[in-house]
């Protein structure tokens, strides 16, 4: 590689590493998002996962599988259900959310309508059922229907939780391996169960997803107020203007003043937001440490990863891994 050639970026690597088991992952996710009776279904379907995206859950299941030493077919099988129930969940929110665009192309729900976007969302969720059953494995099925589970409880959470300024940062956190980390746990976890490695392998897949999809959601939260948009594809403020309780603001209630805490409320609480609040809300985000707090706690995730991750076999996909890690939090720096 010559000196001016950019590194390819890890999940990039990742997806060339197992580009094989990728491609039948995405050859059963076409086979099974077919419908005989409702056409509306694959066109839904296919509008959503043609639009891209790193598939870097699915990639997660097939690098612990291969880095476990598994040699049989059922990983594609996993790696297909946990981007069937990702998928799904990317049609749910962005009704819940009333989303008009998502991944630079108009939502389901603003080509078709909300009904659609609903019901082709559950039909995805029976989907993956189906696959998560044809292993024969009931420790994945239940790894599995309870990432299933705890992301719907998730996204109930955070509907209470977002707007309320007594929000704790152990809420938040509960909120977070909701809608990312119990994704991103799973899986890895079912990686190491398909293979029938040790309790120890397995926890430390665990670890390493729970930590990797933390250290993703804090990262993006963080962006959101220091960010650039032409990086990002968000608007700085975003989650400011959509009155989104998110750790560098709730970091920054809990050192608040009177004075403050009346600003949070206005503006968060009741969504009575004016000129200039953004600026103010930075501004205090800034005086109270918040952003830089918030980084080191994305930081911190990121090392909880890594060193989980050592626990695996030497190898290449492991270094890949390892460096993920590190990718999803260097657009901090």
């Amino acid at each position: 590689m010559g000196l001016d050639t950019p590194m390819k970026k890890p999940h990039d690597r990742l997806a060339e590493m197992l580009d094989q088991d990728m491609a039948e992952v995405n050859a059963l996710i076409r086979q099974r998002m077919a419908s005989k009776h409702a056409p509306r279904i694959p066109e839904v379907t296919a509008h959503l996962v043609d639009a891209g995206g790193k598939r870097l859950r699915p990639l997660l299941t097939l690098a612990s599988a291969r880095l476990c030493g598994y040699e049989g077919p059922f990983h594609v099988h996993l790696a297909a259900t946990v981007e069937f129930i990702h998928t799904a969940t990317l049609l749910h929110d962005d009704v819940v959310d009333e989303s008009r665009q998502r991944r630079g192309r108009p939502t389901a729900n603003l080509l078709w309508d909300n009904k659609s976007s609903v019901l082709v969302g559950d039909y995805l969720f029976a989907r993956a059922f189906q696959l998560m059953v044809e292993p024969g494995n009931l420790r994945v099925l239940n790894i599995l229907s309870n990432a299933a589970a705890t992301i719907a409880e998730g996204e109930v959470l955070q509907l209470t939780a977002a707007q309320d300024l007594k929000t704790t940062e152990e809420i938040y956190l509960q909120v977070v391996r909701g809608k990312t980390a119990a994704l991103f746990s799973a899986a890895t976890e079912v990686g190491g169960v398909i293979a029938g490695v040790d309790e120890g392998l397995i926890q430390a897949l665990y670890t390493y997803g729970d930590a990797l999809g933390i250290a993703f959601q804090i990262a993006d939260d963080l962006l959101d107020y220091q960010g650039d948009s032409k990086t990002t594809g968000k608007n700085v403020g975003d989650d400011f203007r959509e009155r989104k309780l998110t750790l560098p603001v709730i970091k920054a209630i809990a050192a608040a003043s009177e004075d403050e805490r009346a600003f949070w409320k206005r503006t968060i609480e009741k969504g009575d937001q004016r000129d200039g609040d953004l600026e103010h809300a930075l501004d205090l985000l800034n005086r109270h440490g918040a952003l830089a707090a918030t980084r080191d706690d994305a930081l911190e995730w990121a090392q909880t990863a890594k060193i989980a991750m050592r626990a695996l076999p030497a190898s290449d996909l492991r270094e890949v891994l390892i460096e993920l890690a590190d990718f999803v939090v260097a657009r901090l720096y």
